[in-house]
C-alpha cells in the first residue's frame, strides 16, 4: 500500500500543459483517460509527489505504458476519482493522499482507487483483451480517411505555399514524443553536417530551442508551443480544420504574430502535415524524431489520429527516415576511464617504439636534458643566498 504524501495541489485538465508549471514535490491533478507513455514521461520529469486522476489512467481500451512508468517512478497515482475531483479542490490546495483518499485540512474530501505495481499489472493484461476491437476500429478509420483525404495524400493538393525553401534539402522534423531528447542529441553530427530544415511540431520547436538550435518552421495548432519559440523567427503554419477554422490564429493575433502565419487545413495530426509539407514541396529526405510508429504509440494517440499517421507513412515511403530509438542504438559503452587507460597505453607503445631507434634515443636525450636544466633552474629559486658583508 502506497504511504501517505503531502503537497500543494496543482490542477490541469490537459497533462501537456500542466507539466509546464509543475514543480518538484507538488501533487499533479489531471484528467486524462488512459495516460501515455509521452505524457507519463513528462510527468516523472517533473518529480510530482503523486497525481490523481479524475478519469480512468487504464481505459481497458488498450494496454497503454503511462500508469505503470509513474508508479515505477515511486510516484503514488491515485485513479477514478470522478469529475468532483476539479469542482472541490483548487489550484494551490495543501493535501494528503493516503490509501486513495484525498485529505483537506484534516478531512476527506475525495476518494479514488490507489494504484500499485499489481493493480497496473491487472489492468494492463484486461487491456489486451480489447485490442481486437480497437484494430477493427482502425481499419474503418483508415479507410474513411482516406476516401476524405485522398487529394491530399495523392496529389498534395491543399499543402499551402511556404518561404522556407525545402526543395531537395533534407528535413528534420521533431515532435515531443518517444525518446525525442536523446534522438536529437544523437543527431547533432548530421545536422551539423547536412544543414537540415528543422521543423518542430508545436512543443517539438521548444525540444530544437532547448537543444541550441533555431527551428525554421514551427506546424501546428499552437496549443502547447511557448512564445519564446513563435517569436525565434521560424515560419508559422497553423494547423486548421478541415472547415478551415485554425483556432491557434487566435494566439498567434495576441502575439502580433498573425501577417506571418499561413494556414494548413487538413485532417489529419500536426505531425502528418508536417511530413505531407515535406514531401510535396520537394524535400530529399525526411528525417522525423519524436514522431508516433508502433501499433502503441498509434492507440496512444487515439483512433482519430491514427489512421492519418498511417497512411502519411505509406504516401512518404522510403524519403522517411525514423530516428526513433537512435540514440539507444548509438549508446556510448566506453567509460571515461576505459579511454585515459588507451591513450596512456598509446602513449607508453609509442615511447618504446621510439627508444628502440637511435633517432628515438637521441630525442630522449635531448628532452631529458632540457627537463633537468628546467628543474635545476626551479630548485635555485629556493635556495638560500648568502648575507650581505
Amino acid at each position: 500500500m502506497s504511504p501517505a504524501v503531502s503537497g500543494t495541489a496543482r490542477l490541469g485538465r490537459r497533462t501537456k500543459d500542466l507539466t509546464q508549471r509543475l514543480e518538484a514535490g507538488d501533487i499533479a491533478v489531471i484528467d486524462h483517460e488512459d495516460i501515455d507513455r509521452v505524457a507519463a514521461e513528462a510527468l516523472v520529469e517533473r518529480r510530482p509527489a503523486a497525481v490523481i486522476n479524475a478519469a480512468a489512467s487504464t481505459s481497458g481500451r488498450y494496454p497503454n505504458a503511462g500508469p505503470r512508468i509513474l508508479v515505477e517512478a515511486g510516484i503514488v497515482l491515485v485513479d477514478a476519482v470522478g469529475p468532483a475531483l476539479f469542482e472541490t479542490l483548487r489550484d494551490g490546495d495543501a493535501i494528503t493522499i493516503e490509501h486513495g483518499a484525498v485529505h483537506r485540512d484534516g478531512e476527506v474530501v475525495l476518494h479514488g482507487e490507489a494504484q500499485d505495481d499489481a493493480t497496473v499489472a491487472a489492468a494492463q493484461e484486461a487491456a489486451r483483451e480489447g485490442l481486437s476491437e480497437q484494430l477493427e476500429l482502425f481499419a474503418e478509420n483508415t479507410m474513411e480517411y482516406m476516401l476524405r483525404e485522398r487529394d491530399l495524400l495523392l496529389d498534395g493538393v491543399g499543402a499551402p505555399d511556404v518561404r522556407t525553401p525545402l526543395h531537395g534539402r533534407s528535413v528534420l522534423i521533431v515532435v515531443r514524443g518517444y525518446h525525442y531528447k536523446e534522438d536529437l542529441a544523437t543527431l547533432r553530427p548530421f545536422i551539423r553536417e547536412n544543414r537540415p530544415v528543422l521543423i518542430g511540431v508545436d512543443g517539438g520547436a521548444d525540444a530544437v530551442l532547448d537543444s541550441g538550435l533555431r527551428p525554421d518552421m514551427i506546424i501546428g495548432d499552437m496549443d502547447s508551443v511557448s512564445d519564446r519559440a513563435l517569436r525565434s523567427g521560424a515560419e508559422l503554419v497553423v494547423h486548421a480544420y478541415r472547415d478551415g477554422r485554425a483556432p491557434g490564429l487566435e494566439r498567434l493575433s495576441e502575439l502580433g504574430l498573425e501577417d506571418r502565419a499561413v494556414v494548413f487545413a487538413a485532417s489529419g495530426t500536426s505531425e502528418d502535415i508536417a511530413m505531407l509539407m515535406a514531401d510535396e514541396k520537394g524535400a530529399s529526405v525526411i528525417v522525423a524524431v519524436g514522431t508516433h510508429g508502433t501499433l502503441e504509440e498509434f492507440l496512444d494517440k487515439g483512433r482519430a489520429g491514427m489512421s492519418s499517421t498511417f497512411l502519411t507513412r505509406l504516401r512518404i515511403g522510403s524519403k522517411l527516415v525514423d530516428a526513433k530509438g537512435v540514440s539507444r542504438l548509438y549508446r556510448q559503452r566506453i567509460s571515461t576511464l576505459q579511454l585515459v587507460l588507451l591513450a596512456l597505453a598509446g602513449l607508453v607503445a609509442l615511447g618504446a617504439a621510439l627508444w628502440s631507434t637511435e633517432g628515438g634515443q637521441a630525442l630522449f636525450q635531448i628532452v631529458g636534458a632540457r627537463l633537468d636544466g628546467l628543474l635545476s633552474a626551479f630548485t635555485l629559486l629556493f635556495e638560500p643566498r648568502p648575507a650581505g658583508p
